[in-house]
């Protein structure tokens, strides 16, 4: 009953808000009370696991969410997304731009973070879109998703990829090169079938897309949004603090610093070779922190104190409503955590060791997919499932390989409105719930299971 329950819950908080326009947070709160008392977590504990399900998130990506989208509305106020977007369509045409991004994500960045990801693309994938015509907002959108979470389950560092390797002790080095080659070929494919779809009547930009007044004060031309003695004073004030057209790679180094010293601290903590200076400054929120400061100091230097102001401003309107539902989705998660789904998977599954080799990798892809549909995240899907599976790995006639990547596979389909993740991605993309689930829903799922055939041919291939 608990399965039943939590598929009720998720149905609730998607059917409320799409069918009856009910706010996402009231929506999430409902869902997450429905399930706490029908799933038997008890008044009590239903308090609990909300009140603290929303800590938790607030103190794991609180402070990423604050800096990483002041950074945005600092880049976009000084041009430099406007600049790069200019740059890649010279370069590669505007056709090409969404497979760069989902390949610069899947591969070139995969992060342990993926909250850091979206929040430092998304200002990029958004002023991108217009150069691509009619879809383009839904299809930068959708290579986003794609490749971030392609290059989270697949390629190391990302974290899901790291732990499922580690819990069924499948060596990096041999983790690393199946997945790039997975990863990047998923993001691609799954991109391209999205383009196809887009094609049709399928996108709605009506009631698909949805930015906030402060998003569209944030991405208003500056010309445009001052005038009359407010335009006088910039001016007196540009006389004061002119401004200066800095080379593009040290507009992007606020972008660029926080993902290498991330990245170091993460090659360096699996390489043995980690201090506590190391780890100090590859800590997401301290990285971020690094590069709000050089953003601001560029700001400054590019713009002046009161447009720079002006930015920040936004910057924190915008900030305030993606906590709120990113918190509130949290609890929903919290509450099905607690109803203690996993164990049910474990007892459902664990009988059914010694099947033959595809039915085995059906069945790790499957374990991952229903945990994260019931749990609303990746990375513990994926946790969740290798901790499932590999007491029975001796058991099942297939390389621990094929089995870790099925996990990656499956843990990564259908992310939806139990993801703290989801209305984070909503919120920085300017996308109504509908149109949510339209790009992040249906491209992880497509994702997951377009992936699976590669698997499967790893399984196949490689000696148990």
């Amino acid at each position: 009953m608990v399965a039943v329950h939590t598929t009720i819950a998720i149905l609730i908080v998607v059917g409320l808000i799409i069918r009856f326009k009910v706010e996402p947070v009231i929506a999430l709160v409902l869902g997450s009370l429905y399930l706490g008392l029908a799933g038997g977590v008890g008044f009590e504990g239903t308090v609990v696991a909300i009140t603290t399900g929303f800590g938790d998130i607030m103190a794991e990506v609180g402070l990423l969410i604050g800096f990483g989208v002041v950074i945005g509305a600092l880049l976009h106020a000084s041009g430099a997304f406007h600049r790069l977007v200019e740059v890649l369509v010279a370069h590669l045409g505007a056709t090409r731009l969404p497979y760069a991004m989902t390949s610069l994500l899947a591969v070139v960045m995969p992060s342990i973070y993926v909250d850091v990801q979206v929040v430092l693309a998304s200002p990029v994938a958004r002023s991108a879109a217009p150069r691509i015509g009619r879809h383009g907002l839904p299809l930068m959108a959708s290579a986003l998703g794609t490749g971030i979470f392609a290059g989270y389950v697949f390629v190391v560092p990302g974290l899901a990829a790291i732990s499922i390797a580690g819990l069924l002790d499948v060596p990096l080095g041999t983790y690393l090169p199946y997945g790039v080659v997975i990863g990047l070929a998923t993001a691609l494919i799954t991109t391209v079938i999205m383009r196809v779809v887009l094609r049709t009547g399928y996108w709605k930009p009506g009631t698909d897309e949805e930015p906030d007044e402060a998003m569209l004060a944030q991405e208003a031309e500056p010309e445009e949004a001052r005038s009359g003695s407010e335009g006088a004073a910039e001016a007196e004030e540009t006389r004061h603090f002119p401004e200066r057209r800095l080379p593009l790679v040290v507009l992007f180094l606020p972008i660029l610093v926080p993902l290498v010293l991330i990245a170091f601290a993460a090659f360096a903590e699996l390489g043995g070779w980690s201090n506590a200076f190391i780890a100090f400054i590859g800590d997401a929120n301290i990285a971020l922190f690094i590069g709000l400061l050089g953003a601001y100091i560029l700001a400054r230097t590019t713009m002046g104190g009161r447009r720079t102001n002006d930015a920040m401003e936004n910057g924190f309107h915008t900030t305030g409503e993606i906590l709120l539902i990113t918190g509130v989705g949290g609890s929903l998660g919290a509450v099905i955590t607690e109803t203690g789904l996993d164990s049910v998977l474990g007892d459902l599954f664990s009988a059914e060791a010694g099947t033959p080799v595809v039915l085995s990798v059906l069945l790790a892809w499957f374990v991952a997919a229903v945990l994260h549909l019931a749990i609303g995240s990746v990375s513990v899907a994926a946790i969740t499932a290798s901790g499932i599976i590999a007491p029975i790995l001796d058991s099942i006639d297939v390389a621990p390989i094929g089995i870790g990547l099925a996990i990656a596979s499956g843990a990564m389909f259908a992310l939806q409105v139990n993801s703290n993740f989801f209305w984070m991605f909503k919120a920085l993309l300017g996308l109504s719930t509908a149109g949510t689930l339209k790009t992040l829903t249906v491209v992880t799922s497509i994702a997951s299971v377009i992936s699976l055939p590669m698997v499967m041919v790893v399984a196949l291939l490689v000696p148990v």
